[in-house]
């Protein structure tokens, strides 16, 4: 199975996260010259783990056979990595990417699935070599996945990333023309993303839990929030270094509660580049999952919601 899949069903996509509590599920549905519909969110609390009957009852009551099903690994089960772009023939880039990633995962080269982004470069830009982003993951992680939605009669059509989740959600939040910078933060950490014409450029993981955020208080958060603005700095010049052409917008927080005001006003003093909040209902259609308006809902269906934005990955 490929990491990016296309397409083929009409009713949307359908995206399952699992983590150690419950299993979130949403679906989406796209058309031409309107908002994505979030047509259905649901949540399952998994209680003594995940199991092949609970899967095979969710699949049943979402109707999951009349959508493309997707899932997205945990930042613990994959690997992205910037690469330069071999200079190869389309049909041997895969081998390429793998020989030059075989010093760089922290696993045997041969024991991994791979699949691979591009990263476009200006317009007018020289013919020369450029980065791509490799994902890397364990073959065994892989199959266990698949074998998880095949025993529960799901059929799982593609396995993406966070990332590329955020990536999805990024986009429609671009203004024409300009690129965006999108900060989140969920039990795994912090995720930045930069975004421009639906391409991601630029992710970076900050060692910052949304717990963390949540709970520190006094010194103790002036702390990280002192951390998360020196990663942001640092991330955000070595994005204007590397990819001069693109213009930032601003940088936008995810929905967060009340501390994403707090967040965002002290970036906001401190980042040479404007910082913004955005609620989900400016860039989908809620209105049949109201429950999604409330601030702390959409912090939590944040990822789910953007795997369910699946695009249509370029074959590479």
């Amino acid at each position: 199975m490929r990491l990016f899949a296309k397409n083929k069903k009409t009713a949307g996509w359908m995206a399952f996260v699992l983590d150690h509590a419950e299993i979130r599920v949403a679906s989406i549905k796209r058309a031409a010259q309107t908002m994505p519909s979030v047509e259905s969110i649901a949540s399952y609390a998994l209680g003594e783990g995940i199991s092949e009957k609970l899967f095979e009852k969710i699949g049943k009551e979402l109707h999951a056979d009349n959508y493309e099903c997707t899932t997205l690994l945990s930042p613990s089960e994959y690997q992205l990595l910037s690469v330069e772009a071999p200079t190869v023939p389309r049909e041997e880039l895969k081998t390429a990417i793998r020989w030059r990633l075989k010093d760089m995962l922290d696993f045997r080269v041969e024991d991994a699935t791979i699949d691979v982004l591009d990263v476009p470069v200006a317009k007018d830009a020289p013919v020369r070599s450029h980065s791509m982003y490799a994902v890397a993951a364990r073959n065994q992680v892989i199959e266990k996945r698949q074998t998880l939605f095949a025993e529960a009669k799901i059929s799982l059509r593609a396995i993406d990333i966070p990332d590329v989740a955020q990536r999805n959600i990024s986009a429609l939040l671009e203004p024409e023309g300009r690129g965006v910078a999108l900060l989140s933060f969920d039990a795994d950490g912090g995720l930045l993303t930069v975004t421009f014409g639906g391409e991601l450029y630029l992710s970076r993981r900050i060692d910052v839990s949304l717990a963390q955020l949540n709970q520190a208080t006094g010194d103790e958060k002036n702390a990280i929030y002192d951390k998360i603005t020196l990663e942001l700095q640092r991330s955000l010049d070595h994005f204007d270094r590397q990819y001069h052409f693109v213009t930032l917008a601003k940088l936008f927080l995810a929905p967060m509660s009340e501390e994403g005001v707090k967040l965002q006003e002290y970036l906001a003093s401190n980042l040479y580049i404007p910082v913004d909040t955005f609620k989900l209902e400016t860039i989908l259609d809620l209105s049949k999952a109201p429950e999604l308006k409330a601030t702390d809902m959409q912090q939590r269906y944040f990822l789910t919601l953007g795997a369910a934005l699946r695009l249509e990955e370029k074959v590479l």
